[in-house]
């Protein structure tokens, strides 16, 4: 189970890690956004065989460098415009992430590095294909179909970019969501290939 994502600027991260920080004091057992935790903005999650990372990589890696839109530089950076909160329930607790307003090069982009990965996809992966939790518990099943779904249901007009920061209780995060939220520019630095934990994360 891969995730072809966008790495985030320094001040973006430090944003998400300071509501990570919030969210872990309130529900500790949630995961910090650390080295096995990358903060990130996904593009693409599938399923591949193992043996065909190389091409995988390789394939994305031709796309980049072919995408002006991703070469930035001091005039014309690539960036996209952080809006506000969003939270995915899960029994009690949330799913909280930073939503990410999508631009047409993002859209773009995601599409050609879907052409590129597609002919290495494999349908209907499962959970042995995501990175294992640390404390040994089972992958929930519902990231399982996210990654199985991801192509149409969150592609094209339906891709909703985000940065995912955490998790927290039902009553912390519904306060979360109605504080003020002040816009803020987020700027890509790098494109990257994790292999995708539970809840998505890039592990």
């Amino acid at each position: 189970a891969i995730n072809v994502l966008l790495d985030p600027d320094a001040a973006t991260v430090e944003k998400a890690r300071a509501t990570n920080a919030r969210l872990r004091e309130d529900y500790p057992d949630g995961f910090a956004l650390d080295a096995n935790h990358a903060p990130h903005i996904t593009i693409l999650q599938r399923f591949v065989r193992k043996e065909h990372l190389d091409e995988v990589a390789n394939a994305v890696t031709k796309v980049l460098r072919t995408e002006h839109s991703m070469k930035a530089d001091k005039e014309h950076p690539w960036e996209c415009l952080a809006t506000g909160y969003y939270a995915l329930a899960d029994k009690d607790l949330r799913l909280v992430g930073i939503v990410i307003e999508p631009t047409e090069d993002l859209r773009r982009l995601q599409q050609r590095i879907i052409d590129a990965v597609t002919p290495f996809a494999v349908e209907k992966g499962a959970a042995d294909a995501f990175a294992p939790r640390f404390d040994g518990g089972a992958i929930s099943q519902p990231i399982v179909d996210y990654v199985n779904n991801f192509v149409g249901s969150r592609t094209g007009m339906n891709y909703h970019p985000h940065l995912t920061v955490g998790i927290g209780t039902g009553d912390f995060v519904d306060a979360l969501k109605a504080e003020p939220f002040e816009p803020f520019t987020v700027r890509a630095v790098s494109v990257s290939l994790y292999q995708v934990g539970d809840y998505g994360v890039a592990q």
